[in-house]
């Protein structure tokens, strides 16, 4: 029997397939918002064999269709060559653990197409399902129906990361390869995808050490990319060690290029720390300016096998500034104390200079929780959050930003998350405004079972 805390409670899977479900309504739902807001995460179709890691789980997607004031859901399986492989079989094949020897021998050493569990992108006319090991699954964003992967006419040679970037002004799409080539080494590979979803460029970045590196930052003129003390070692994991680890004696180590130079990066150096996602980017003069959620420690033993202090994993907004006329070190600084992670902002002031960022807060990692409890409304010019506390048994999903109108004024719109409430065992979509968060949801679109606390979700306006 698998005891993972990520099997129960918010996290239990869910094992059912519905289509258009009419969801009751508690509050009224603005008229204005139309559209449809997308969920993903992991939600294996049969208990897991071994150890259960949800960065592995079979992803689903959850989608709620918003028009004049009603709510339609459904929600899919992503069917990948796993999932497929696993439904005929009426059992788990693949093991989550990464330890060859939990998956079944008839699957041994097989390679498929992933998981596509961890987020979701509308780029080019495709909604993509992604997760960083492996190439997109493209998905039918009315029907969730999975129609294949997609490699972006084969000049996607392997994986692409889960957290692309796209301008709001060009449409251009920005995104990397952690470990291009299969090695586990420093190298990254930069994409350059143009508002139609074709390929135009690439770059090789060649780190300093095999970073385990989930995300990244754009701002108008520059990318940003972190190198934390977080490694991938084969070798290590064959010795019997950890395959991922915490290593901080490196630091964190950043390289920031011109989105418009193929040749020179400039290194940066701070204290060792594990940036999971950055809120936004944006030039200032000559210097950079990077909101992120970081850790003090992760979440990962040493490479020694020894745990780190819990209590330093907790994650705080921050703001790294670099200097591009002076590599060397890096300004970090705390702009809040509350503890958060899953930050958002309105995507239209991705890259620029922008005032409000949205979070996850009152609980994950370093406070005793594995749930998040509340919503944070982070305001950079009166450096204030505020936040709306669901309750102790409820645990609240990453808020996603939708605008009230296409020239609405920034932060000038609704926040939109699920809420899974442990006393009914089932979710709500909860629906905020924006400028009010920490006075709680203006409506609740009730579900009859729960949606698994999962990653990450995007809202697509009808327009």
């Amino acid at each position: 029997m698998n005891d993972s805390p990520y099997l129960c409670r918010g996290f239990e899977p869910l094992r059912t397939e519905y289509s258009d479900l009419e969801l009751s309504i508690e509050g009224e739902i603005p008229r204005e918002l139309n559209g449809t807001y997308y969920r993903i995460g992991p939600s294996p179709q049969f208990p897991p064999r071994g150890n259960y890691n949800p960065l592995q789980g079979d992803g689903m997607m959850h989608a709620f269709n918003l028009r004049d004031g009603r709510v339609l859901y459904r929600n899919r399986w992503v069917r990948t060559e796993q999932w497929k492989l696993e439904h005929e079989a009426g059992r788990a094949l693949f093991g989550t653990s990464g330890i060859p020897a939990d998956s079944d021998p008839s699957v041994a050493g097989m390679r498929t197409n992933g998981v596509a569990n961890t987020n979701l992108v509308w780029h080019g006319g495709k909604m993509l399902a992604l997760e960083e090991g492996h190439a997109p699954i493209e998905i039918d964003p009315e029907s969730l129906e999975t129609i294949g992967a997609w490699n972006f006419a084969n000049r996607l040679p392997r994986n692409m990361t889960a957290h692309p970037k796209i301008d709001p002004r060009t449409g251009e799409m920005i995104f990397f390869a952690n470990f291009p080539s299969g090695r586990i080494n420093g190298d990254v590979e930069l994409y350059f995808a143009n508002a139609s979803g074709k390929i135009t460029r690439s770059q090789i970045i060649h780190g300093p050490f095999a970073a385990l590196i989930h995300d990244f930052a754009i701002t108008e003129d520059f990318i940003v990319v972190f190198f934390c003390p977080v490694t991938v070692s084969i070798k290590r994991a064959i010795a019997g060690g950890p395959p991922i680890a915490w290593e901080p004696d490196y630091g964190t180590q950043v390289a920031v290029l011109r989105r418009d130079c193929e040749d020179e990066v400039r290194w940066f150096s701070g204290a060792a720390s594990m940036a999971w996602h950055s809120m936004n980017a944006f030039d200032q003069g000559d210097r950079i300016v990077v909101d992120v959620c970081p850790q003090q420690t992760a979440v990962f033993p040493r490479a020694d096998g020894s745990a780190n202090d819990a209590r330093r994993t907790a994650q705080f907004l921050a703001r790294w500034t670099f200097n591009w006329g002076r590599p060397g070190a890096f300004y970090a600084e705390r702009l809040s104390e509350s503890i958060c992670e899953y930050p958002r902002i309105d995507e239209r002031y991705l890259s620029r200079p922008y005032r409000y960022g949205f979070v996850a807060s009152m609980g994950g990692p370093g406070t005793q929780d594995i749930f998040h409890r509340g919503i944070g409304r982070f305001d950079h010019e009166r450096r204030e959050m505020k936040v709306y506390a669901a309750g102790s048994n409820c645990a609240v999903a990453e808020p996603v930003f939708a605008a009230q109108t296409l020239d609405a004024l920034e932060g000038e719109g609704y926040v939109l998350t699920n809420i899974f409430d442990e006393a009914r065992g089932a979710s709500d979509l909860a629906i905020f405004e924006a400028e009010k968060v920490e006075q709680g949801p203006i409506a609740r679109a009730h579900l009859e079972h729960r949606v698994p606390v999962g990653f990450h979700g995007i809202w697509r306006p009808r327009s």
